[in-house]
């Protein structure tokens, strides 16, 4: 969802958020997204366990992994990283192997349990919290909304100028793969060429290419209309002030993400962090997790509806999840060479 660059970081990405690595007995001390900051989240976990959790809040994975580089062995003891990432922490042996038998995959959306992506050699070191699609978000009120389920209308001319582009380059290459009829998972060299063409159109019709922060406000604000990369994860949360900022999965399908939670290798109480991720991959952490006040997205564990609000399934569009589900793509999974070229793509059209 958020702007989570790999290993080699083409930005320099702010490190904010509360807390600090201390290793009291009775303080657990965690890097996650804004999600899990919310204390109707965090405060019954440290009530239940007569725990302070420290919480340190980052984007992009490229800055969670220099932070670690900088703290000292068992500074931190929970990572929640862009499931797309999962495979290089545990190539680099960041993370440690989660008691299976011990989390509620069985009840997992079986699309989004992803062991493959979590997993490595039969061992399962991270577990998939949270998912939701980089599609189109829109003003209803202000566009057509038959344009919006067809990806070369959304930034066609009628459109100029009202657009904003998500800015991260694998969930919009993801989109304008799909619109040149290619797989997200079938992107490579030579896919670049049609999709940079894609890219280039896109990116003359945009007023602005930005953050979550400012791609929210600009929508809101009516500066633009469409949000190009954006879905339930952007206007959710303001749903009930702002029902006609709505988003919609197009014809050609859309570009899922997801989100996963694991214990570091290196902490020094692995038990209660283990405990920390069993209870946010339970249904009632789930559902928590689910309406946080910083984003909306939809709960891995499909059990977490029952601790949901009518009201709040409607938002996040429950009901709708198999046919989504059915018709979305992981993120673009390119190899180092690949990921070089894409990102130098990606900024060569920010240029333009």
């Amino acid at each position: 969802m958020t702007a989570k660059i790999l290993f080699r970081s083409v930005a320099t990405t702010a490190l904010v958020g509360a807390g600090t690595a201390a290793s009291a007995q009775d303080e657990l001390n965690a890097l996650v997204w804004c999600d899990h900051t919310d204390p109707a989240l965090i405060e019954p976990f440290e009530a239940e366990h007569n725990v302070t959790v420290n919480l340190r809040e980052y984007e992009g994975t490229g800055a969670a992994l220099a932070l670690l580089e900088q703290s000292r062995p068992g500074d931190w003891d929970v990572l929640v990283i862009d499931g797309i990432d999962v495979f290089r922490a545990i190539d680099a042996g960041l993370l440690a192997e989660l008691p299976a038998d011990e989390l509620p995959t069985d009840a997992f959306f079986p699309e989004v349990v992803m062991s493959e992506n979590n997993g490595s050699d039969g061992a399962i070191y991270a577990v998939t919290e949270k998912f939701g699609y980089n599609t189109i978000s829109y003003n209803s009120d202000a566009v057509d909304a038959a344009d919006m389920e067809n990806l070369s209308s959304v930034w066609s001319e009628k459109y100029d100028g009202r657009i904003s582009i998500y800015d991260y380059y694998l969930p919009v290459m993801g989109l304008a793969a799909l619109e040149q009829g290619i797989d997200t998972a079938a992107i490579d060299a030579a896919a670049l060429e049609p999709i940079g063409e894609t890219l280039s159109q896109m990116r003359s019709r945009a007023a602005s290419v930005a953050g979550v922060v400012a791609a929210q406000t600009a929508l809101a604000t009516g500066e633009v209309d469409i949000v190009v990369g954006g879905g339930e994860w952007l206007t959710a949360v303001l749903a009930e002030e702002r029902p006609e900022l709505t988003w919609t999965i197009p014809e050609e399908g859309a570009v899922r993400w997801t989100q996963s939670i694991g214990v570091l290798a290196d902490s020094e109480k692995t038990d209660l962090a283990t405990e920390f991720v069993k209870y946010i991959v339970s249904a009632e952490g789930q559902a928590r997790l689910a309406t946080s006040s910083c984003f909306w997205g939809m709960p891995a564990n499909a059990e977490a509806g029952d601790f949901l609000s009518d009201a709040q399934k409607d938002v996040l569009r429950w009901d709708d999840q198999a046919d989504y589900l059915a018709r979305t793509q992981l993120y673009p999974a390119p190899d180092t060479d690949l990921d070089i070229e894409m990102q130098d793509l990606w900024l060569n059209t920010l240029q333009q």
